[in-house]
């Protein structure tokens, strides 16, 4: 989960891929499983650079991609580095979004004040996820201004539900998806992320989803018994 500033980060050319029919991207030779993994639904993490998110999809069958315009720390294979913006409109089934906190989480809120043209284009950037042409989705954030300025939260989930002695307050807004359910209740309740000292990772650090809650999400979000999605247009006429 990348959460730099959009207007520091460098800018990538497209990938030529995104000319093509989805059905043609370019995969490596150790994919041997293609169709069916495209059969499984094809999954979009978005604004991650770990790799934690996707992998896990992938290790289920999935067709997944991260996106983000840093590098990818594990596979690069399956790393679209680019614009989030470009890719929206590819045919995902499945996206999982960590649109950069940095204006937007209340723990910065001293800083607020200083901000105010940062955090509308924050807040824009992450409506502009929510309006994309994908069926299912989870955006996460830690507690921010989204709740007040757009909708509150669906679900608010711990490290410790999910496996990790620690706490660390995760939002979740969902469509079609859901709450997870938690899957392993740990003791500890150590506030790492919050007293790492600082330093030049430490947004990083703080940015990557935990193991445990990212196979919560290929586990439970990869079932094949969901509900089919419900359109905006259907809720407006029931």
């Amino acid at each position: 989960m990348s959460h730099l500033h959009h207007d520091t980060m460098p800018h990538h050319h497209q990938a030529d891929w995104l000319s093509r029919p989805p059905q043609t991207m370019p995969s490596d030779e150790r994919r041997t499983d293609q169709a069916q993994a495209r059969m499984n639904g094809r999954v979009l993490v978005g604004c991650e650079y770990s790799g934690r998110v996707r992998d896990a999809f992938r290790r289920r069958g999935f067709d997944a991609w991260s996106c983000d315009l840093l590098e990818c720390e594990a596979d690069p294979a399956y790393h679209l580095q680019q614009p989030i913006e470009t890719v929206l409109s590819a045919g995902w089934d499945l996206a999982i979004f960590h649109p950069p906190c940095t204006h937007l989480a209340v723990s910065g809120s001293r800083h607020f004040h200083r901000k105010r043209q940062q955090q509308a284009e924050a807040l824009d950037f992450v409506r502009l996820l929510m309006a994309a042409p994908i069926d299912r989705w989870c955006i996460e954030n830690p507690v921010s201004i989204i709740s007040s300025a757009i909708r509150p939260p669906d679900q608010i989930i711990q490290p410790w539900q999910f496996g990790h002695g620690e706490t660390k307050a995760t939002c979740l807004w969902l469509q079609n998806l859901p709450p997870l359910r938690p899957t392993q209740i740990v003791a500890g309740r150590e506030p790492r992320i919050h007293m790492m000292p600082p330093g030049p990772n430490r947004w990083k650090e703080r940015s990557r989803t935990y193991e445990g809650i990212a196979e919560a999400m290929a586990s439970q979000w990869g079932r094949s018994d969901l509900l089919p999605p419900v359109h905006q247009l259907e809720l407006l006429i029931r």
